[in-house]
């Protein structure tokens, strides 16, 4: 693993390039976000933007939710992947919500991983995008950076999250899901990594790490 100063130091990189970095799904209240989070799974945050869009329109609270009902939810979410999945998932989180929570969305893990649909890493996207909270949520783009930048080499997400909350002030755990998604989306890409972009290459000793760079 790499030393923690090498790790602070290329956060600072980060930090000092995009201070306030942000989530790009979009959404309205926490409710919204929750739903979104949900439907990204396996999905771009773009194609999610693009159902929600019209979605959040007419079902932006789990009451509207429950109201618009599972087949007509498939309507506008059928251009995303596991819809079927997805949309039963939401319906039972908004039942759930309205029946447990006043329709709240709960502001803790441990209330939020009890909803259908709603893992550890939603949980913590939830957690730190709405409540900011430093909770570090470990997809497949902060995985791979984590494993390729020698952050961490833990085989889950959770423990890759162990290790870098091991290492990351507070300060840092707020934006650290944020840089290192959209680092893996924009310029450390999973096929051709945009070396020449790179503003942390002087930290990299990856075998596919463009020549000159």
């Amino acid at each position: 693993m790499r030393k923690k100063s090498e790790i602070l130091e290329i956060m600072e990189i980060f930090n000092r390039d995009d201070p306030n970095p942000r989530c790009e799904l979009n959404y309205t209240n926490a409710y919204t976000l929750l739903v979104a989070v949900i439907l990204s799974a396996q999905t771009t945050d773009k194609g999610v933007n693009k159902a929600t869009e019209t979605l959040f329109e007419v079902a932006d609270t789990p009451q509207k939710m429950v109201e618009l009902g599972e087949e007509k939810l498939i309507s506008y979410i059928r251009t995303i992947g596991l819809f079927n999945n997805k949309a039963k998932n939401i319906i039972a989180m908004s039942v759930d919500l309205l029946a447990r929570f006043g329709g709240n969305v709960p502001a803790t893990r441990e209330e939020l991983i009890t909803l259908a649909g709603v893992g550890r890493k939603t949980a913590n996207v939830v957690l730190n995008v709405w409540y900011k909270k430093p909770a570090l949520a470990v997809d497949t783009h902060v995985m791979r950076i984590s494993h390729r930048l020698n952050f961490s080499q833990g085989k889950t997400p959770l423990a890759v999250e162990e290790d870098l909350l091991k290492v990351l002030p507070e300060k840092y755990v707020l934006n650290a899901n944020h840089w290192l998604v959209l680092f893996g989306r924009y310029i450390c890409k999973a096929q051709h990594p945009e070396c020449e972009k790179c503003p942390i290459k002087s930290y990299c000793n990856s075998k596919d790490k463009r020549n000159g760079c």
